[in-house]
């Protein structure tokens, strides 16, 4: 592993109005790694991604990515990342191949190599046969697909992934987590955020745990395994104070009764 770290990221502070939903946030992120970033509804991890990607300019604190400082050159720090948003808009009038067209235009892409690897990274999906179709007849796992293909088409070093997984079918689940496997393997820095724990604890190399603005847990989930002799989502449970989740279950059934 680089001792550099591609990301730092130094007592990050954000409020919105007079909730505070990052305290002080300090992370170290390297070359390579997969982050499994977890956490419950609110606590803060969309905020860091939107943070992250230059979504949200309005910030204390300090982001350095691959030694671009956030506050001096969003626009060549956005560059460098690929994001597939949990929920994202698409523009579903238009084909697969249009879309993705629009997308690698706004990276700079040149034309020949955007269309070959636009077709080819379809394929790999797919969705060879609907390259030409208009996505508004596409299935929500078929969408997602152009998603995914869309966040990782301009061969960004760092690749964020909000329940990248949401809609696709066994399949393409499966095929989705050899792929963050592979592109570790590349040297490329993926943010996986998901509340699917077992597939978090499956593809992370490090797994971060944030509630209420703040990190409480980082570690492999060995290590964190061998502090708490749990599950990750026992883990997730007892750190988080959601472990009434069975009590709640018995209200709901008793509810119906």
């Amino acid at each position: 592993m680089s001792e550099t770290p591609l990301i730092q990221i130094r007592n990050l502070t954000k409020f919105y109005g007079a909730k505070q939903v990052l305290k002080n946030l300090s992370l170290d992120i390297y070359p390579g790694q997969v982050i499994g970033y977890i956490g419950p509804n609110g606590a803060g991890k969309s905020t860091t991604v939107k943070i992250l990607t230059g979504l949200i300019p309005d910030f204390t604190g300090e982001v350095i990515v691959d030694g671009i400082n956030m506050a001096d050159d969003p626009q060549s720090i956005k560059k460098l990342f690929g994001y597939v948003p949990e929920n994202a808009e698409i523009y579903d009038v238009l084909t697969p191949m249009e879309y993705l067209d629009f997308i690698g235009k706004l990276y700079g892409m040149d034309s020949n190599t955007l269309q070959e690897r636009a077709g080819k990274l379809l394929a790999a999906f797919g969705l060879a046969n609907n390259v030409n179709d208009r996505m508004d007849t596409f299935s929500k796992g078929m969408k997602q697909k152009v998603l995914l293909i869309a966040g990782i088409i301009h061969n960004p070093k760092i690749i964020i992934l909000d329940e990248p997984l949401s809609g696709l079918d066994a399949n393409a689940v499966i095929m989705v987590k050899e792929l963050i496997i592979r592109l570790s393997k590349e040297g490329k820095t993926i943010f996986y955020c998901s509340h699917m724990m077992d597939v978090v604890e499956k593809v992370s190399d490090r797994i971060m745990l944030i509630n209420k603005g703040e990190v409480i847990a980082d570690g492999t989930f060995e290590s964190l395994k061998q502090n708490h002799s749990d599950t990750l989502e026992r883990i997730f449970s007892k750190l988080t104070g959601s472990e009434d989740s069975g009590s709640e279950a018995d209200a709901i059934i008793n509810a119906l009764d």
